[in-house]
Parts: structure tokens; sequence; C-alpha cells
């Protein structure tokens, strides 16, 4: 696949380019490597949701196109994209899956750690191996206990998404000071972002949802496991060693950037699904083709409606909080409270986009077979992520009326 992937011609670029010239600027070589990729993520739809993870031979497809690596440093071999491309290559697999889109956004963003360990773990992990993975869980569902030269963790953590395939898992722990987190300056618990090896970590078989399914976000643990000083981070408080704007971006920010091109890429899929079948599907009892009924034509006006003002909203919100980082300045509450609403509202707005385009196809729709129905399924329990759910509005409203401090998530 990768030997395939460097053969693409100025004439497909061209070509590819023309094609959604309506709905982005030129587009970067990763995503049309992305879109180069469809055909062999779209071969293995069912399979994905059968097993209820990425096959390992489709992460190592990924992997080798170097979709896991666009939001790794360049000293290390990644892409570091802006966090505008970052979301269209994410945006782009994820029109083709769902549960591939997720699962490159997980690796993808995780890759920033290479900016926030030391920089001999940074290149142990990420500089040797070119087709390295990694994933994880921010939450802090662990507690790691200080020992001479590390620390000695244990715990349990939910959304473990892709990490069959990953070599490298990364799961919050708050670090004890006898039986009680110990505190930071600022008062705060101190919460440490512990890197575990793979053969470190049990992964335990939760994972039986009704979207997603094929992202592998099972339940994972350790017991015990040594984690050497430096193969961890402190989450807000460690300065990154890589001083370029994508590692001054906030990481939940692009977190949630990421999470809602998955629903966006989603909504454009259901969309390009619905006009293929539009064109097709003759209802019972009707001689006309659904394109032909103004209530279906309706309903396609207003779901590219919802979908396209949503992107530019947050791709607006990211070049604004970019052009801060990329001058040296610390983005303000503001900017940040923009790309959080802009982020959670994208992935509203996708939602309703899949719900229109899910109604109108009606009875076609219900099927396991429809993808609208698998549209529908995934783009349902993308609303359920703690970076863009509707809290979001209350959230970012409150600080609009300066009625209130900002989340820590912010």
């Amino acid at each position: 696949m990768g030997g395939n992937l460097t053969k693409i011609t100025k004439a497909s670029l061209r070509m590819e380019t023309a094609s959604h010239a309506s709905r982005e600027h030129t587009p970067v070589a990763e995503v049309i490597t992305a879109r180069a990729l469809t055909p062999a993520i779209m071969a293995q739809a069912d399979e994905i949701e059968r097993v209820r993870r990425l096959p390992a031979d489709l992460a190592h497809q990924l992997a080798e196109a170097g979709l896991f690596r666009i939001a790794q440093p360049r000293v290390y071999g990644g892409a570091e994209l802006h966090p505008s491309d970052i979301a269209r290559v994410i945006e782009e697999v994820s029109r083709a899956d769902g549960s591939v889109g997720w699962c490159v956004m997980i690796a993808a963003v995780t890759a920033t750690l290479a900016a926030l360990l030391p920089d001999h773990w940074a290149r142990d992990i990420y500089g040797t191996n070119p087709f390295v993975i990694t994933g994880g869980a921010v939450a802090p569902s662990g507690k790691a206990v200080p020992v001479p030269g590390g620390y000695r963790v244990t715990g349990r953590w939910q959304w473990g998404s892709g990490i069959q395939n990953c070599q490298w898992i990364c799961g919050g722990a708050l670090v004890m000071d006898g039986d009680k987190p110990r505190l930071l300056p600022s008062g705060d618990p101190e919460l440490h972002l512990m890197v575990f090896a793979a053969d470190q970590v049990e992964i335990l078989d939760t994972w039986n949802p009704s979207g997603l399914r094929g992202t592998g976000s099972h339940d994972f643990q350790v017991r015990d496991a040594l984690v050497p000083e430096g193969r961890e981070t402190i989450l807000g408080a460690t300065v990154p060693h890589i001083s370029t704007p994508l590692y001054r971006f906030p990481f939940f920010g692009l977190m949630a950037v990421s999470v809602c091109a998955v629903a966006m890429g989603i909504a454009r899929r259901a969309l390009d699904e619905f006009v293929t079948l539009a064109s097709e599907k003759v209802p019972a009892w009707t001689q006309r083709p659904l394109a032909q009924r103004p209530t279906i034509q309706a309903q396609v006006g207003e779901a590219e409606a919802v979908l396209r003002s949503a992107r530019a909203f947050i791709f607006d919100a990211i070049d604004a909080a970019w052009d801060a980082a990329a001058s040296g300045k610390k983005l303000s509450s503001d900017l940040r409270r923009d790309v959080r609403l802009a982020a959670a509202h994208a992935v509203r707005q996708s939602v309703k986009a899949v719900d229109l385009m899910y109604e109108a196809g009606g009875g076609s729709a219900i099927h396991a077979q429809s993808p609208l129905q698998r549209c529908f399924r995934d783009v349902h329990v993308v609303t359920q992520h703690v970076l863009v759910n509707a809290s979001l509005y209350e959230q970012t409203g409150r600080l609009y009326l300066g009625a209130g401090p900002a989340s820590p998530l912010l």
C-alpha cells in the first residue's frame, strides 16, 4: 500500500482538488493520501464492524501512509500539520468509515506527547519506529506511587480506542502522597499522563456499543506497572520542549477539533450516500425518484447548509487561535472558548445533517447494510465525548456572559 500511494500523479491531485474545491482550499498531501485509502477502508467496513476493532493490516496501512503522524513533531519524523489540516485529514478518513477516523484521531492527537516528553523518551517512542501507533485515555483513573526512578501505577481506564494496535498506551493517574493525591503549587491534584509499553497493559473486552463499533474502545488496566521517570508528563503544567505553534495550541482544543472532524466526515458520507440513493430509489406507490420530491430537496438543502456553516465556524475559530499561537502569544480564554464552542456546535450540526438524511432515506435507511444506518449510529456516539457534548453550550455561554470561570478542560 505504501508503494502505491507514492504513485499518485499530479493529474490525480488536480482531479481530487477540483472535486472538493467547493469545500476547502488546495488539500495537503496527507488529505490526498487519506482519500486514496478510501477504497481500502470501505472494503473492510463489514469486518471492522464485526470484529469491533481496526484489523491489524489496515492499521499498518494507515501507519505506512503517515496518517498517525499528522500531529507528530517534524523533528521526530511527523508532519506537524496546521490544526485545520489535521481536522481535514481526520474528516476524510471518517468519511470513509467513522470508526477508522476515530482511531486515526486518537492516535494522531496522542502523538503530540512527543513535544511534552523529554527528548530521549520522545525519540525512543516516536523517533525510532516510523509506524508507531500510540493511544490511551487522559482521564485520571489510575494512581501513581512515586518510587526511586519513577512510579508504580495501578488503574483501569475506559475508552481505549484503537489500543489493540498500539505499541505504547497512556493513561491519566493521580500521583499519591500517602493515601491522598499530591498537590501542585496551584492547589490542584497532580495529574500525570503515564506512558505504558503495550506489554504492561491488559485489554478487557468491554466494548459493545451501538455505534463506532470498530474503534475497539475497550477498558484497559495496569497493575503495579513501573513507569520510568520522564516517561510521563504533567497535564496542563509541563511546558512543551518544542516551541512551534502546534504545541502552543491548547491540547484539549486540538482534541475537540479532531473529535468534531470525525462527526463532520460522517455527515459528509451520509449526504453522499443519500444523494446516490435519492437518484435511484422510487418509493412504493409513487412513480418519481426521491430526488424529484420537494420535501426531499428541502432536507438535502438544509443538511448541506447546517454542515457547511458549522465547518466554516470551526475553521474560522481554528485560524484565529492559530494566528495567536504562531505569533508566540498565549491563547486568550476568548480564543479557547471559541474553538471549543465551534467544535461542539460542529458535532451537533453534523448530527442534524445525518438525521435529516436518515429520515429522508425512509425504510432503506434502517437496514444493517445501509451506510445511512451506520452513519446514524456512529455520529450519535460522537456526541457523548466529554469535550464536545451539549454541556459546552453552557460552559462557553457562561464565558460570553462573563458569569463564571472557565472549565479546566477549556
